[in-house]
């Protein structure tokens, strides 16, 4: 199959994306204009340039980092919500559990209400006008250290809101190892709230071990780098553990992927790992979700077939019931039959 025919086929088919950073989902055009509003002057091309250029997963952090800080008050996450509409649209995502990280809003002085405010009126609006569902998990973040990851968590109990089902933790992973994390996500099980953390994105195996066995997270962000340890791959495929791998991303910050066609997804997915395609930050990696399928399918030799699992798979790996995840799934069988 051509890409001209592939990425038809893919804009029929429902998706869900469960990797994925809403604060890098804002178009050039948009980080121009909050640029505007920040600085009182025009952001030109080199700015652009500069923003964007990094070779590893620390710049890219700190470029991240950036990015948030453009932002003046609480209104301007509407930037977030009408990019990442239009982002849902384009790729025909039906359902995404997303990242949103507060720390450097709440640094800045939001009101942690008023940002839930606006994500529950915006998601409101993208459903009703689309039927698209978001969803959010708090990125606690190792950026800043386990008091502040708990400070945020103690934010997201304070304040419930419906559209926050859950913690991830997200950041520099060699700066903030797992294990100093567990009080964090030992509180969310206790108290019955969902928790993902990236893990074996930047480091070895041992902190997707130490993910597992201490912060008991209900999916792992990235986890490429099970393909070195035999005795982890084996536990992924009896767990059935969802990994949320993106290709594109992992191939960035090449410290163990350097191309498409040697990327361990392919490895997993022959062995039976639960693994699902995501983007992780489409502005700054270039990239959307149809575009990742197509990578998989024209670099890694996954098969119409394969892609048909892969993208049922996100779906299977939703916090939502049974029977959805059957329904989902039944539409997607539906739309590749067709």
């Amino acid at each position: 199959m051509d890409q001209k025919e592939f990425y038809s086929l893919l804009k029929r088919v429902p998706k869900a994306e469960i990797h994925l950073h809403i604060e890098a989902v804002p178009t050039i055009e948009t980080i121009k204009a909050l640029y505007k509003k920040r600085f009182d002057k025009e952001m030109t091309d080199e700015d652009i340039t500069n923003l964007f250029s990094y070779e590893d997963l620390n710049g890219f952090i700190q470029a991240f980092v950036k990015i948030q800080d453009l932002f003046t008050c609480e209104d301007d996450l509407n930037y977030v919500f009408d990019d990442l509409e239009e982002y849902l649209l384009e790729n025909n995502i039906v359902y995404t559990e997303a990242f949103f990280a507060p720390t450097a809003f709440l640094k800045k002085g939001f009101e942690y209400p008023k940002m839930t405010a606006i994500f529950s009126k915006k998601i409101a609006q993208i459903k009703k006008k689309h039927g698209i569902v978001i969803k959010l998990l708090m990125d606690v973040s190792r950026t800043f250290g386990c008091e502040n990851a708990m400070k945020n968590y103690n934010l997201l109990k304070e304040y419930p809101c419906k559209d926050v089902i859950g913690i991830g933790l997200g950041g520099a992973e060699i700066k903030g190892p797992a294990a100093e994390y567990a009080p964090v996500f030992e509180q969310a099980i206790k108290d019955g709230i969902h928790a993902v953390a990236h893990a074996g994105e930047d480091v070895g195996p041992e902190s997707m071990w130490d993910t597992i066995n201490l912060l008991h997270a209900e999916r792992i962000g990235h986890g490429i780098t099970a393909y070195q340890d035999e005795k982890l791959m084996e536990e992924l495929k009896k767990s059935q553990l969802p990994l949320e791998v993106c290709p594109t991303s992992n191939v960035f910050t090449k410290h163990y992927v350097k191309s498409i066609s040697e990327h361990p997804i392919r490895t997993f997915f022959d062995k039976g790992i639960f693994v699902t395609v995501n983007t992780d930050d489409p502005v700054f990696f270039k990239t959307t979700l149809i575009e990742e399928f197509w990578k998989l399918h024209s670099e890694a030799n996954f098969s119409i077939e394969e892609i048909k699992t892969l993208v049922k798979n996100a779906f299977n790996a939703l916090f939502i019931s049974a029977k959805k995840k059957k329904e989902w799934c039944q539409k997607v069988d539906e739309a590749f039959n067709a």
